[in-house]
């Protein structure tokens, strides 16, 4: 029987087992399992393995990766009827292992409670039991020396969200960060208001009922948190591209709340960082040099960060600078949702996909006079009494600090475009190469300065990516 080597079933105890594979979906139980000698197995990274987890005597199956250098690691819960092989957490896994994250796929019931409620369906919504297997799981990565330092996540399918909000409330000083895809939060009961970890809500746009459960449950929490809606979705997230959003959408949450680089750790050269958002400018100029001096080059910065970046790229030109402020539109009620935007200049742009919400032209209207008001109040304290300057006709250079998803890069060139310029030329320091190929279809010109990959998060390659301030911004215009 061929065996994997580097997959092994570990367990707390010194004896291990090593399993063979049984066909390509997976792995043979403990009973076909080939024993080993007792000795001391010392795991160093990167780990691929099938390990064992002790709880109340008996054990649970876990599927763990972990890679070379982890900034952190999620413990999935699966949904009500599932298990750690759920392809579709299996797939969110795989997105979060590509931008250095580890994962710990989880069986929550032993063997022995997975037989049972295979009849009975008397284990899969108990959630404290479904909460403690968590926890287990979550101490067991604790006393690993390998894992015991890397800042630990949930990523909860259904039932499973309920679980992973109560063991992050038991947790508060261990779990930083938990997502929820088309879950049930509602169970979690009274421990929503006790989680402090940073918690993203899922929801498919037409699983109508789950939508209303969720929002009730966002409601509950105290955390930082947040409640995203995909357009088209429904409970299993089936539709083309669905799913792929979901794995976008928490790649990015863990990324931001699990990754914690020491300050000074490595050098910002070692690392190819920026030091920077000035640095980051500077270096950009380098790639815009044949629009240098050019009379009709303008260079817009996003505020507030991409005006940094902008600033040393115009001064670098000799070229002017100005600021275009976009301001989302959300769905009300789910305001995370970009319904459109508005944008300097009296811009406004809808997404097509809105339309499929049915929202009535008086609530879209009411949400743009909202963010008018405030997108009125940026556009006086960065620009004073001074006009935007005209765009029509001009190559416009349009700079941010850097591109993950590029939703308002995309809202502010759409909008750009009704001034009809002659050009449009989106520049960023850094960016996901998935997103800088999407834009070389939706502008004319785009500049990247480097597209790493794991792209993991754009300040990932600053030293410094302290948020910039409106006083900053003003005083650069």
């Amino acid at each position: 029987m061929n065996q994997r080597p580097d997959r092994r079933v570990q367990t707390m105890s010194p004896e291990f087992e090593v399993a063979p594979m049984s066909d390509p979906k997976g792995w043979r139980t403990p009973d076909q399992s080939v024993k080993a000698k007792a000795m001391q197995v010392t795991r160093a990274l990167p780990i691929d393995a099938e390990v064992r987890i002790p709880v109340a005597g008996d054990f649970v199956f876990a599927d763990l990766v972990v890679p070379a250098r982890p900034s952190g690691l999620v413990v999935f819960a699966h949904g009500s009827g599932s298990s750690r092989h759920s392809p579709r957490n299996m797939l969110v896994a795989k997105e979060l292992q590509r931008r250095q994250l580890g994962t710990l796929l989880l069986d929550l019931l032993t063997q022995a409670e997975e037989q049972r409620d295979m009849h009975t369906s008397e284990h899969r919504f108990d959630i404290p039991l479904l909460a403690e297997r968590l926890v287990a799981a979550t101490r067991w990565l604790r006393s690993e020396p390998e894992l015991r330092a890397l800042t630990v996540g949930y990523f909860g399918a259904s039932t499973g969200s309920a679980a992973a909000l109560v063991a992050a409330a038991e947790l508060q000083d261990t779990v930083e960060a938990v997502v929820s895809r088309g879950g049930r939060p509602d169970l979690a009961g009274e421990s929503l208001s006790r989680v402090s970890a940073a918690t993203l809500l899922i929801v498919g746009g037409k699983d109508d009922v789950v939508i209303d459960l969720n929002a009730r449950a966002y409601q509950k929490l105290r955390c930082k948190k947040d409640l995203a809606i995909v357009p088209g979705a429904t409970h299993l997230f089936e539709e083309p591209g669905t799913l792929e959003r979901v794995c976008e959408l928490a790649g990015d949450w863990f990324v931001k709340h699990l990754e914690k680089r020491p300050a000074n750790s490595v050098s910002a050269n070692a690392m190819n960082l920026f030091k920077d958002r000035h640095d980051a400018g500077r270096k950009l100029a380098q790639r815009l040099m044949p629009y240098r001096g050019k009379p009709d080059v303008i260079v817009l910065g996003l505020p507030r960060g991409g005006v940094p970046v902008a600033f040393e790229v115009a001064q670098a030109l000799h070229v002017p600078l100005d600021v275009f402020i976009v301001r989302k539109l959300g769905v009300p009620g789910h305001e995370e949702y970009a319904m459109g935007a508005i944008a300097s200049g009296g811009i406004r742009v809808m997404n097509p996909e809105a339309a499929a919400l049915s929202i009535p032209q008086s609530a879209i209207d009411a949400v743009a006079a909202r963010e008018e008001k405030e997108l009125e109040r940026r556009e006086r304290l960065y620009r004073g009494t001074r006009p935007p300057l005209d765009l029509s006709g001009r190559t416009v250079i349009l700079v941010d600090d850097g591109l993950a998803t590029g939703s308002t890069m995309r809202a502010a060139a759409l909008a750009i475009r009704q001034q009809r310029p002659a050009r449009i030329v989106v520049a960023v320091p850094v960016a996901a190469v998935e997103t800088c190929d999407e834009f070389r279809r939706e502008v004319d010109e785009i500049v990247c300065g480097m597209t790493p990959q794991p792209f993991r998060a754009v300040g990932v390659w600053y030293e410094d990516f302290t948020q910039t301030t409106d006083a900053e911004v003003h005083a650069l215009l």
